[in-house]
């Protein structure tokens, strides 16, 4: 990070109406959260997973959950449980400060699913989940479109199996198995009308922005959903972007700031500024 980089980066955040944060997966490795960079680092993550030379988004679908349960549940149960037990870090609070100092306040789009966000004191109403969240609950046949909370359901994981070890969560409805309300690989079954309100919400505070500005953060080119949404913000809104990046800091254009950084050092830099 070069100083005058910071000093633009800072200056963007003072001259916006609304913040927009988006977030990808690498947000949460300051926090301690895997960013499953590729198999290799999946599999670190995962080992049984490794050994059985399982890739992530063979996984990481429904199909997992109705030919093997115990694996499907223990991968996404141990996920629930990991992002249950781990504190947002400290680059959330800044967010956060900095989207309050503005006239339109901030909000959040993110294709984690690991409600970080929400437990980091962010506004639910101001977030949008573009992949769903594990927090949530649908029925797996399904037999309905309903979608509900998953703090009722405490998975019981052995984690170095990647083995569900109790009962997995029931549909309320029909009894038959629950799964995360999470679009997957190879997915036609996810419920997507609680993003789609998401979505609707973000869509009209950017309506009302006259300068926003998109803070990304850990957002790759593998999966690309959060950069395709920052661009759009800027080709559509007027936007500016700060991308924070440790690998891939790159901007389209010279009014915009890429940090070859990564969240917590970028923001902490950033915020000694303002």
């Amino acid at each position: 990070m070069n100083t005058s980089d910071l000093h633009r980066a800072a200056a963007l955040v003072q001259q916006a109406d609304l913040l927009i944060v988006a977030a990808g997966a690498g947000l949460g490795v300051d926090s301690g959260l895997p960013d499953f960079r590729g198999n290799q680092g999946f599999w670190q993550a995962y080992p049984a997973l490794g050994r059985a030379r399982m890739a992530f988004t063979s996984v990481a679908s429904p199909a997992t959950f109705s030919e093997d349960p115990a694996l499907a549940w223990g991968f996404y149960g141990h996920r629930l449980n990991l992002y249950r037990a781990t504190t947002p870090h400290a680059g959330f609070g800044l967010l956060k400060k900095w989207g309050e100092r503005m006239r339109l306040g901030y909000a959040v789009f993110t294709s984690n699913v690991d409600g970080q966000f929400q437990a980091a004191g962010f506004d639910p109403q101001r977030i949008y989940e573009c992949h769903g969240s594990i927090h949530h609950l649908q029925c797996l046949a399904p037999c309905g479109a309903d979608i509900w909370s998953a703090d009722g359901y405490t998975p019981q994981v052995d984690n170095d199996a990647c083995q569900l070890l109790n009962q997995p969560p029931a549909c309320p409805h029909c009894g038959g198995m629950a799964r995360p309300n999470i679009l997957m690989f190879g997915d036609w079954g996810w419920h997507d009308h609680r993003s789609a309100a998401q979505e609707a919400r973000l869509g009209r505070l950017l309506r009302q922005a006259q300068r926003p500005l998109v803070v990304e953060l850990g957002a790759g080119v593998a999966i690309p959903s959060v950069r395709h949404f920052g661009q759009s913000v800027i080709s559509h809104h007027n936007g500016r972007m700060v991308r924070i990046n440790p690998r891939e800091p790159q901007v389209a254009g010279p009014r915009d700031v890429g940090l070859a950084a990564g969240s917590l050092a970028a923001l902490n830099a950033i915020d000694a500024l303002l």
